[in-house]
C-alpha cells in the first residue's frame, strides 16, 4: 500500500488549494478514504472522509463549507479543495485508508502553510 499526497504549499489567508493523495497497491475503489491534518503541538485530527463510491462524505464540524473531499476511483486519487484558507488551517495534511477510525495505512503527508 502506498499513498503520496502533493498539492502543499504556502498560500494567503483566503486562497485555495487542492491537495491530491494517489494510492498503489491496493483496490483503491475498495476503500473509503480521509484526509487529517496535524498542526505543530496539537493531535493529528480528521479533516474529511469520503465513502468507496463517492456517495457520503463526512467533514469535521468546524471546516465544512470550506473544505471538500472527493475521488476519482479511475486516476486511485482522492482530493481534498480548501477554500478560504485561515492561518489556523496550517498543518501536515495525510490521506488514509477508511473513513472512520481505526484508520488503515497512512501517506507521508504534505505541508500547508497559511501565511501571509
Amino acid at each position: 500500500v502506498q499513498l503520496v499526497e502533493s498539492g502543499g504549499g504556502l498560500v494567503q489567508p483566503g486562497g485555495s488549494l487542492r491537495l491530491s493523495c494517489a494510492a498503489s497497491g491496493f483496490t483503491f475503489s475498495s476503500y473509503d478514504m480521509s484526509w487529517h491534518r496535524q498542526a505543530p503541538g496539537k493531535e493529528r485530527e480528521l479533516v474529511a472522509g469520503i465513502t468507496r463510491a463517492g456517495g457520503l462524505t463526512n467533514y469535521a464540524a468546524s471546516l465544512k463549507g470550506r473544505f471538500t473531499i472527493s475521488r476519482d476511483n479511475a486516476k486511485n486519487t482522492v482530493y481534498l479543495q480548501m477554500n478560504s484558507l485561515k492561518p489556523e488551517d496550517t498543518a501536515i495534511y495525510y490521506c488514509a485508508t477508511g473513513r472512520m477510525s481505526p484508520f488503515g495505512s497512512w501517506g507521508q503527508g504534505t505541508q500547508v502553510t497559511v501565511s501571509w
